[in-house]
């Protein structure tokens, strides 16, 4: 969906990724370009990601390239010490301290980031103190520990996205596996592992992470490996449905007969079928996963802390109410990147859904399946024209049509 895909050669079909594309999945992709709140959404939403991605060639407190006395060197990726450059020290260099900006500059050049700052840095030469309002060095000002807001978006953005991203796709393999082995095999097994997602899924996670921060201290791993204990149970229910639905379909007891494996019937033959809900539920819990992030950093039971969190700005906008720009830029970012991904959700369940016809997708081509005269589907006002027309021909005395 991020990429066009291309013409083949002539008469063959679309191609993408070198792969050719079915009809079905031709139209589908046309139908998500015909929902342009989505598919915009998802570009604008790609395109935020990727700048966050490499957020270190963005915000840094780092220059990417210093050039001195014809050398070249590349701060961002190695740590080079200040006799390097002329200094008394042998610890790594603050290209921030402007005894060694002066240095570089007598014999060289630097090129920066647009952000002089990561989002550890403190700005030890604000005006005012902090937490210091929005200005021409920093853009959306800092918070009370004087780090730059914008800098922070970006790493937070990032981690959550990221944290969103691996949840939602390992909870999606757990929980479709799971699904498929209780739909495809029913019986006591199904029975079982029902039993056994009701009693888990009532087990207080908020209390268990709140232990879990008393004992241990919370990090990216920790926090992932706990939710995940959970977050796998809700694709279990779309996905035991589909194959509850499909295993007594024809095809099944087909493959049956000819002797093929249960996992080959699940995974290759009835998982396609399934995994148009599957798909159709990602986006959501994307979104969700990274709303439980950020309300656990709001909490304080997230991230470590100093870590780059979207919770910990807007927790720093709540204790620090005469700094509005705290608050308000948290609570805009995450409003604007949870929109973004419901937007893109909707577009990929209308693109799914065979029922659904999407305002402005092109009509089927001349001559295709489904447009053949006896394939159409009549009108309401065909159906009405054709009813009167029986109607008239089989009342006595029109043109003959009562006499048998």
């Amino acid at each position: 969906m991020s990429a066009a895909p291309t013409p083949s050669a002539p008469g063959g079909g679309t191609r993408f990724l070198g792969r050719e594309l079915s009809p079905l999945t031709q139209r589908r992709l046309r139908n998500f370009r015909a929902n342009k709140r989505g598919y915009w959404s998802l570009w604008i939403f790609l395109t935020l990601f990727i700048v966050a991605l490499f957020a270190e060639f963005v915000a840094n407190d780092k220059p990417f390239i210093v050039s001195y006395q014809g050398e070249i060197y590349f701060p961002a990726f190695a740590a080079y010490p200040e006799t390097t450059f002329g200094g008394d020290f042998e610890t790594e260099a603050d290209f921030r301290d402007p005894h060694v900006k002066q240095l570089i500059e007598r014999d060289g050049w630097m090129i920066w980031p647009i952000v002089r700052y990561n989002h550890r840095t403190v700005a030890w030469d604000l005006p005012e103190p902090a937490p210091a309002p929005p200005g021409g060095e920093h853009w959306l000002g800092t918070d009370d520990q004087a780090r730059d807001v914008v800098a922070r978006l970006i790493y937070g953005f990032r981690i959550s996205v990221l944290f969103g991203f691996v949840l939602t796709v390992i909870s999606a393999a757990i929980g479709v596996s799971a699904g498929a082995m209780q739909g495809f095999f029913g019986g006591w097994l199904d029975l079982l592992f029902q039993r056994f997602i009701e009693i888990w899924g009532g087990m207080p996670i908020l209390y268990l992470l709140i232990i879990m921060a008393s004992i241990v201290e919370p990090n990216f791993w920790w926090l992932l490996g706990l939710l995940l204990l959970f977050s796998w149970m809700g694709f279990v229910g779309v996905v035991r449905a589909e194959f509850l639905r499909a295993r007594n379909f024809d095809y099944v007891r087909a493959a049956r007969a000819l002797g093929v494996s249960n996992l080959v019937i699940m995974f290759r033959h009835v998982l396609p079928n399934a995994l148009v809900a599957t798909i159709t539920f990602m986006p959501f819990t994307l979104a969700g996963s990274v709303t439980l992030l950020t309300s656990l950093d709001f909490l304080g039971i997230g991230l470590p802390p100093g870590s780059a969190s979207l919770g910990e700005v807007l927790a720093q906008g709540k204790a620090n109410l005469q700094a509005p720009w705290l608050g308000l830029t948290a609570f805009f970012t995450i409003a604007v990147m949870l929109s973004l991904l419901i937007f893109i959700g909707e577009a990929v369940r209308d693109a799914l859904d065979p029922r659904k016809l999407i305002a402005g997708a092109p009509p089927p081509e001349p001559g295709a399946a489904g447009d053949r005269e006896g394939d159409r589907t009549p009108t309401p006002a065909q159906s009405t024209g054709a009813a009167q027309t029986s109607g008239a021909a089989g009342a006595p005395g029109a043109g003959g049509g009562g006499r048998s």
